[in-house]
């Protein structure tokens, strides 16, 4: 499978993404993907994630953006050379469209900086 990767000020995002067919209605026009997002941190010192930025896009046309906390419910801290992988999911109203984004990370000297979430993309594949 394909994974999409960009690295920021040090911290290198990961994606990979799956079409769940079992999950999704293709009458009702609701498409499932999961994705998983691995995190590295090569920084020289520890970063929590305070922040997400989504932006979706369907291949109809349609826009969404989602903004919140953390991820999956929290706000993880990783030292310098580790990692953080979490899984999530999104529902789109057409057979394809791309994700992308930023996370908002804080340094220990309490700075924030934006990491970028690669673009990436979303297409299913029916059996």
């Amino acid at each position: 499978m394909l994974t999409y990767t960009q690295t920021t000020s040090g911290v290198t995002v990961s994606v990979q993404s799956y079409f769940l067919e079992d999950r999704s209605n293709i009458l009702q026009k609701s498409f499932f993907f999961v994705y998983f997002i691995g995190i590295e941190n090569s920084g020289p010192g520890t970063v929590r994630l305070l922040r997400r930025h989504w932006y979706i896009h369907d291949s109809t046309g349609n826009d969404y953006e989602v903004e919140g906390e953390g991820v999956v419910g929290e706000q993880p801290s990783i030292d310098a050379g580790g990692q953080y992988q979490y899984n999530s999911f999104c529902i789109l109203k057409s057979f394809e469209g791309t994700m992308e984004g930023t996370y908002t990370f804080e340094r220990e000297d309490g700075s924030t900086f934006e990491a970028a979430i690669p673009l990436f993309h979303l297409r299913a594949r029916l059996n």
